[in-house]
């Protein structure tokens, strides 16, 4: 019998789960050494982080760096975020910090920054940012310290993100998203109104085969990651809709997808079809006035609201909360005057 490997990728939450049953005619071995010896380009001291967080499984118990692999053994092991393979450069780039202590940094991130290095985005990112907040600063092992990211938003939408300080940080908070206990919510502006003050979109998230950029839902199950986003009302303007949303899985683009799947596409989201007048009139007047809202709001109207976790360090609960941007905040106070006025001229 050969060993099996499973390896899981989170798209939106930046970690892998790997799954080995090991081999019948396995001899006794660490199970640090055991897993050097699976994983690529894994160091031994990310593997020891990983099991001090209580992230490697056998037979659904944690086991420490030391535990002896026996033939038929079933390993479960979480990794926070893949080696980088680019060199990152520490830029000046302004940065909102809602909190910082010696394991975690919560920023309050601005719409059009990019989170990190990829493809077509090699400087200008947030980890290029924290690098240089982090310059001539070591940790409590003499080191420099890093930003390790555990999760990520898009380049345009805002709001709370959380990063890591260190591997062990990283490697507790990597199991907390794994195991969908932190809590996080967003508020977006959609298109169109509900029938319901709140609802629950399930349905499989994967890319687009014509598309690769784009993600899609593929509802048969077939296909894609599973997919959970629950919606709450918070204020209806009639053609368009606030709502909160709360995430239980982190795949990528999900609020964005899933709300297009239900036909209520993100105000101006234009990668998934919101960046056209999708109801209202055909009006000049109400065409212009939409318009309008997109040159204030020339993104996806969506704002990481909040997040709450288990500190990695303290392991007390912590919760942070952030006001919408300015640039909902001046669209939303306008369609509030466009219903008002509208209301107005009727009773008139």
């Amino acid at each position: 019998m050969s060993e099996e490997i499973e390896v899981l990728d989170e798209e939106q939450e930046l970690y892998e789960h790997y799954r080995f049953v090991v081999d019948k005619r396995q001899n006794l071995l660490r199970i640090d050494k055991f897993l050097m010896l699976r994983i690529e380009g894994v160091s031994r001291n990310k593997i020891q982080n990983a099991a001090r967080a209580g992230n490697i499984l056998v037979s659904d118990k944690p086991v420490k760096p030391n535990y002896k692999v026996k033939p038929n053994d079933i390993i479960s092991i979480v990794l926070a975020h893949p080696p980088r393979e680019t060199e990152l450069i520490p830029e000046n780039i302004p940065i909102n910090i809602v909190y910082e202590d010696d394991d975690i940094i919560v920023l309050n991130k601005e719409p059009g920054l990019v989170v990190h290095p990829g493809y077509g985005n090699f400087t200008g990112t947030m980890v290029n940012a924290l690098l240089y907040h982090f310059q001539n600063i070591l940790n409590k092992n003499e080191e420099d310290v890093k930003p390790f990211l555990v999760h990520r938003i898009d380049k345009n939408t805002s709001g709370i993100i959380l990063i890591a300080k260190n591997e062990l940080a990283q490697a507790k908070l990597a199991k907390e998203f794994f195991n969908h206990t932190i809590a996080r919510k967003y508020h977006a502006l959609v298109w169109g109104d509900f029938t319901e003050n709140e609802g629950t979109i399930t349905g499989n998230i994967g890319r687009n085969p014509k598309d690769r950029k784009v993600m899609t839902v593929f509802p048969d199950g077939k296909s894609g990651k599973p997919a959970i986003t629950h919606y709450k009302v918070i204020e209806r303007f009639g053609y368009i809709t606030l709502i909160e949303c709360q995430l239980e899985t982190g795949r990528t683009h999900q609020i964005r997808t899933h709300l297009k799947y239900i036909g209520h596409p993100l105000f101006n989201d234009e990668t998934y079809g919101g960046n056209i007048i999708l109801k209202g009139t055909t009006f000049t007047k109400y065409k212009q006035f939409v318009e309008n809202c997109f040159k204030l709001l020339p993104r996806q109207a969506l704002h990481a609201k909040s997040l709450g976790f288990i500190h990695p360090a303290s392991s007390k609960y912590i919760f942070f909360d952030s006001e919408l941007p300015t640039d909902m905040q001046t669209v939303i106070e306008k369609w509030k005057r466009y219903i008002s006025d509208k209301k107005n001229e009727i009773e008139e």
